[in-house]
């Protein structure tokens, strides 16, 4: 008996650990866009303030990337497509959406991955999807109108919701990359490799197309406005990389090998709650009651299509697929 209850202790000490951890990721993720947006105003271009961050959290990883360099040899389009989709896409779209709509919209429409990852699996694969994910794929779209206040003819900047839903598609991308071959029975890659890895091939993709050397320096040693209050630029810089990428991305991983993949995606989506939160009370972004409503089920519908997904080989018709059938990695990357 006390082997047993030793057994359920430790379980259940790792489960709270997890949870910790998992929330821990929301918060950091969840705070990288209400960091960026005061550097962007202060007159960065939102491509260098997506490089300073990719790239400082590369380096930071680079031993990570040393110490798993076999990936490179077994899984290189892996690597190439997290580097490009998961951070050089997902982070320019998202970033350039929120130099021009509110931070919580932004990320509310990069959740519509879940539902579009459903879209390619119905209708490109031609694989079905069971009821609760299509379920989940309308209240997604459902809500998702009433965030960006489609009665009124789009309340938001129509090119700042085009940069969002490039977000999303870039998550796709990714998603579809990671469950090719996810059933071929060879080793699962280390995603803390990997995501070293991709904050490699993003920071190289990004210097190419974000051109540093053109950036204006001097806004780093300057400050930036939150809602009126003065912040040193470094500051803010230090918290995208250190915290909102680096912090991020590791306690995303540690908590889905505590939890479960499906556990761990329901914590995730508290990033868009406190993203919002963080924009409301920081950056006085307010949204109306509606959106609020719509974004309560725009989280639903992702919860429940990312909630609904069998088990890998079940027979059961598919209804989502995700980086962390193959790798556990965390659910958002913005």
């Amino acid at each position: 008996m006390p082997v047993h209850t030793s057994v359920s202790t430790r379980s259940t000490r790792g489960k709270g650990v997890g949870l910790g951890l998992a929330l821990l990721s929301a918060v950091a993720f969840g705070g990288s866009g209400v960091a960026a947006k005061p550097l962007i105003e202060a007159g960065l271009d939102p491509l260098h303030v997506v490089w300073l961050r990719v790239t400082g959290a590369a380096l930071v990883m680079l031993p990570l990337a040393v110490r798993h360099r076999g990936l490179l040899r077994r899984r290189p389009g892996l690597l190439a497509g997290f580097g490009l989709f998961a951070v050089a896409g997902v982070q320019a779209c998202y970033f350039a959406a929120l130099s021009r709509i509110p931070v919580g919209v932004a990320l509310l429409v990069e959740y519509l991955a879940p539902a579009l990852v459903l879209g390619w699996v119905r209708f490109v694969q031609r694989r079905p999807v069971t009821r609760a994910a299509a379920i989940g794929v309308v209240l997604a779209v459902g809500g998702l109108a009433c965030v960006v206040e489609v009665w009124s003819g789009l309340g938001f900047d129509a090119l700042g919701l085009l940069f969002a839903l490039g977000a999303a598609c870039c998550q796709v991308g990714y998603f579809v990359l990671s469950d090719q071959g996810s059933d071929a029975g060879d080793e699962a890659p280390d995603p803390l490799g990997v995501i070293a890895y991709g904050l490699l091939v993003g920071a190289a993709v990004l210097t190419v197309v974000a051109r540093p050397w053109s950036m204006d320096w001097s806004v780093l040693a300057g400050s930036a406005e939150m809602d009126g209050t003065p912040v040193a630029a470094f500051v803010l810089l230090a918290w995208i990389v250190l915290v909102a990428t680096v912090v991020a991305y590791v306690t995303g991983v540690l908590s889905v090998r505590r939890l479960s993949p499906q556990v761990a995606g329901v914590v995730a989506c508290l990033e868009a709650v406190i993203a919002t939160v963080l924009a409301w009370v920081l950056l006085g972004e307010h949204l109306s009651a509606p959106q609020i409503a719509g974004g309560a089920v725009v989280l639903l519908g992702a919860f429940i299509a990312q909630s609904s997904a069998p088990a890998k080989g079940s027979d059961r018709p598919v209804a989502g697929s995700g980086p962390e059938r193959e790798l556990s990695l965390p659910e958002t990357t913005a």
